[in-house]
């Protein structure tokens, strides 16, 4: 009888030690916030808006660039210069080129208000013929949270190569 309630008294035990850092978990879990990146274009319904006025926001010198005729193979080198022209830190949380030729390189750290930086897009040619529009979407906490640059340009293949000379 003595073996059963010490037994008891144990299973008692972990049960408390288990809710209590059941407890500490969620403590830690509410300080951790995505204000930063939340935003009306997708809040889930019932959550926090952001301010507008306050947000983060995208100026780019060109949002469009083109490359002119280059032969297969080669690669391009377009920068996407940009200034936050919000009231707020921007920070781009994504880019994706529309497929694996195309590959762009962002800032990891936020942007200040009023700061400059730029969006590097490397497009690789090979395989690829013809006229070529290709995009990159951005992913920041600016609202819309999305944003779209494109390269385009003409890539000629060995046998346009040959004729247009």
């Amino acid at each position: 009888m003595r073996k059963i309630a010490i037994l008891a008294s144990c299973i008692a035990l972990i049960s408390l030690s288990a809710c209590n850092s059941e407890t500490k978990l969620e403590d830690k879990t509410q300080e951790i916030t995505t204000d930063l990146i939340n935003n009306n274009a997708t809040a889930a319904e019932g959550a926090e808006a952001v301010d507008e006025a306050n947000a983060p926001q995208f100026e780019f010198e060109e949002t469009v660039m083109q490359f002119g005729e280059i032969s297969q193979g080669e690669k391009v080198k377009r920068m996407f210069k940009f200034t936050n022209v919000g009231k707020s830190s921007l920070i781009i949380s994504d880019a994706k080129g529309s497929c694996g030729c195309t590959v762009p390189l962002w800032p990891k750290e936020p942007i200040a208000p009023g700061e400059e930086a730029e969006i590097e897009v490397v497009f690789d040619s090979n395989g690829k013929s013809g006229h070529q529009k290709k995009t990159v979407t951005l992913v920041a906490n600016t609202v819309p949270n999305t944003m779209l640059l494109v390269i385009e340009g003409d890539v000629l293949a060995p046998e346009t190569q040959k004729t247009a000379q």
